[in-house]
């Protein structure tokens, strides 16, 4: 899969398991990078190469999410996407493994802690949905969005919706990124290609509606990291805020920065993962 006659990660190399597309780079301590709802694994462009540096770095596309088919069922839980996520991963001998999961895969990972406690390491919670997603307003959103998918049509116009400074604002202004005027346009580009892709979000919308991981947050036992963007109207603040107490976990908080915070910040979510990944699994030094 390529966005705009590039690689979706460079120096990656794209493999399956079953109905389960996924791409593989580096070498080192493996860690799982889990993208959101709507996402395809080039949301991680600007984080996994680098990260791949030190690491194995294994980037999953949940079911129905870009190269991924649909679940045959429609499930009533996010188990199903926390078990294919768990399947690659024993499957390329990388368990256990620290996780970091971007909105709907934040709560992905909640699951797979709670169920599979040997098999997470570490969690990284990226402006975890879950929370503000569970209520009457989330359900309707996440669902009406998912049953119109305005992405779709967006999608054919991405080269030029991504390099247009008013594209990109009426496209991620408000729910996405702090400065979409400043939003780097591939990387805009990168988060409009999954659309076009996707067999089925909507499967993956219903059953996180329907699921409340403050439930089971009691179950988590690896050490996390709630890291959210200060900006973030989509996923507020204060989700971020009730993981961290809930969790007993750390918050931090990049300025200026929306929802989409791997796209938009990068080198701060690097940063954070990167000194987060140092204490729960240390890469070998030299």
């Amino acid at each position: 899969m390529r966005t705009d006659g590039k690689p979706a990660l460079p120096g990656f190399e794209e493999r399956r398991l079953g109905a389960t597309r996924y791409f593989v780079g580096g070498s080192g301590p493996p860690v799982a990078l889990v993208h959101g709802l709507g996402g395809i694994a080039a949301n991680w462009r600007l984080v996994a190469p680098s990260l791949a540096q030190e690491r194995r770095v294994i980037v999953p596309e949940l079911p129905g999410h870009g190269g991924s088919a649909a679940l045959p069922e429609a499930p009533s839980t996010l188990d199903p996407f926390a078990e294919a996520v768990l399947a690659v991963l024993e499957h390329e001998e990388a368990l256990p493994a620290p996780w970091v999961g971007h909105s709907l895969g934040g709560v992905v990972g909640l699951h797979a802690a709670a169920v599979r406690p040997d098999a997470v390491e570490g969690l990284v919670l990226a402006a975890a949905a879950g929370i503000s997603s569970a209520s009457r307003i989330g359900e309707a959103l996440v669902t009406t969005i998912g049953l119109v998918e305005p992405g779709k049509r967006i999608a054919p116009h991405r080269a030029r919706v991504s390099r247009s400074r008013l594209g990109r604002t009426l496209t991620f202004g408000w729910w996405g990124v702090a400065d979409p005027a400043g939003f780097d346009p591939e990387m805009a580009e990168a988060f409009l290609a999954g659309p076009a892709q996707h067999e089925s979000t909507l499967q993956a919308g219903k059953a996180l509606v329907r699921s409340d991981p403050r439930q089971d947050l009691d179950r988590v036992t690896c050490p996390c990291l709630c890291l959210w963007g200060a900006s973030d109207n989509w996923v507020p603040l204060k989700d971020g805020m009730e993981y961290a107490r809930r969790l007993r976990a750390p918050l931090r908080v990049i300025a200026d920065c929306g929802h989409l915070l791997i796209g938009e910040r990068p080198d701060a979510v690097l940063d954070a993962v990167r000194d987060f990944l140092d204490r729960v699994s240390p890469a070998p030094a030299g």
